[in-house]
């Protein structure tokens, strides 16, 4: 090697040093600040690109850890390539962008493009008129009368039914179910005959195998990961060439799709068949809307399946996991439970108050829908200061806000039910009162977002969690079937899940 040659290697070598040094200091800064909760540190081009990495699998729980240790709960985490992102559990400024300044935060063209091949322009991820459109339509079908309906018949039917005999089999036969998968096939039957008038019959004794909910299974987790990537010219790239993720996302979404248009097209036959079908549902609406389009009416179903199916049953698998852990709370609900009748109809199950407090305490711990994203129309300053860019996502956390202390409490870690109720006294004056639920401000505690796009189900929810708690407490003991120490593991893509399900023990109780 000749003199000129070794100057230079040794100059570049000197000149790589410090920047492998570098890097090694960046990732592990970010791997022990992200433990610690602190802001991740970010550098020029890259942003916090390491910390965003290897906290992949644990969003909701790191982005929660540092914003709940700030004083305004409000950071903004810098993303490479000169990106950011807005995290908030403030309760001011999730009130300024879902209500106040709600024509400024919208889901934007950059979201509607990254969920549009899953989702196309069904309710949650659109805006304007379309949205607007889709709510109309929808909201007829959430009044008191077909709530009634609901809970004194296709609930009922699904858990007397259904539900109710294979958690007798398993108790009888000492066998462990996967109550997450159990409850996902429940809700699933349920969305599906309330809003297309359709019986996949997903819930049956010998719990039959079925393409279509392990693809729509795995379209919300790839659909997750391409929304929040690092670096979407990646995902972007392997959509370009049909590999990896994407092409196992394409083939998910075609057998969603598939399913969801043979849904519609069923309803078209028997709308065409009879001049007069025995009761209207949404599908059915939308179809004889005027505005028919068969893309858009199937974007429609896999919203309401992801809207129906995902988020109740996540509710139900972590209150049961809570409630086994506090006999106290199991115990309460019990005495409430037997107030009422063995089928308890509509008023009754709308009447269980401490039931409904300890589904209110469960998703403030494990919300449904841990994260939610917005985008900036305009340039902005919310309430606490921050400064927002046109274009950047903002995302109000759920999760974290039901663990803000100033707000639930030093003891906001341990699941009591009777922080959303008062006692009311006893009409004589003596004795025990009655419990009266105590809501609170839908921008401390958006669960169900707020503002103009507040969750048209929440009643429904609420019904179909409290019939299912009912059925199966009045009867069994779910005992998960964990090794001991073991806890479940919190997951979340566009919803939130136990990693790998709950697997459980039923056992009859014994008066």
């Amino acid at each position: 090697m000749s003199v000129p040659d070794l100057e230079f290697s040794t100059s570049l070598l000197l000149c790589l040093i410090p920047l492998l040094c570098f890097f090694l200091k960046t990732t592990l800064t970010n791997f022990f600040s992200s433990k610690a909760g602190k802001l991740p540190r970010s550098y020029p081009l890259i942003g916090s690109y390491f910390a965003i990495k290897a906290n992949m699998h644990r969003r909701a729980e790191w982005t929660g850890e540092i914003v709940t240790t700030l004083p305004n709960l409000t950071f903004t985490l810098r993303r490479p390539l000169g990106h950011s992102q807005v995290f908030t559990a403030n309760p001011a400024n999730v009130q300024h962008i879902l209500k106040t300044n709600f024509s400024s935060y919208r889901k934007g063209e950059l979201m509607h493009v990254t969920n549009r091949d899953f989702l196309g322009d069904g309710i949650f991820n659109i805006d304007g008129e379309k949205w607007k459109f889709q709510r109309q339509v929808s909201s007829h079908e959430f009044n008191t009368k077909s709530l009634r309906k609901f809970v004194e018949t296709v609930a009922e039917t699904e858990l007397s039914e259904r539900l109710i005999p294979i958690l007798t089999s398993a108790a009888a036969n000492k066998t462990v179910l996967d109550l997450q998968d159990i409850l996902q096939r429940f809700a699933f039957d349920n969305i599906c005959k309330v809003a297309f008038g359709y019986d996949p019959a997903y819930l049956l004794p010998s719990l039959p195998e079925a393409e279509f909910p392990v693809a729509f299974e795995d379209a919300t987790r790839l659909i997750s990961e391409r929304l929040n990537s690092p670096l979407p010219l990646v995902w972007k790239i392997k959509r370009v060439f049909n590999v990896g993720s994407e092409k196992q996302l394409k083939e998910a979404v075609r057998i969603v799709r598939e399913f969801a248009k043979e849904v519609v097209r069923e309803k078209k036959q028997e709308l065409r068949e009879k001049s007069s079908i025995g009761s209207v549902d949404i599908l059915s609406r939308f179809l004889t809307s005027g505005y028919y389009n068969e893309e858009f009416v199937t974007d429609v179903v896999i919203s309401f399946i992801l809207a129906g199916r995902d988020t109740t049953s996540a509710a139900l698998i972590w209150f049961f996991w809570l409630v086994f852990c506090d006999p106290r709370v199991e115990k309460e609900i019990l005495r409430e439970i037997r107030e009422k009748s063995e089928s308890p109809v509509y008023d009754e199950v709308k009447d269980m108050t401490y039931t409904h407090a300890s589904l209110c305490e469960t998703m403030r711990l494990y919300p449904p829908v841990p994260l939610d994203t917005k985008v900036a129309m305009k340039h902005d300053v919310l309430p606490d200061g921050t400064a927002v860019k046109k274009g950047t996502k903002v995302i109000y956390h759920p999760y974290a806000m039901g663990r803000v202390e100033a707000v639930w409490g030093e003891d906001w870690a341990d699941f009591r039910p009777e922080r959303w109720l008062e006692e009311e006294a006893a009409g004589d004056g003596e004795g025990e009162g009655k419990w009266k639920f105590v809501a609170r401000d839908p921008y401390t505690y958006p669960v169900f977002q707020a503002g103009p796009r507040v969750c048209l189900g929440k009643d429904m929810a609420f019904l179909q969690m409290k019939k299912v708690v009912a059925g199966v407490l009045r009867r069994f003991r779910v005992v998960p079937a964990l090794e001991e120490g073991e806890k479940p593991v919190f997951v979340s893509y566009l919803t939130s899940k136990m990693k790998g399900g709950f697997p459980v023990r039923i056992e009859e109780r014994v008066e």
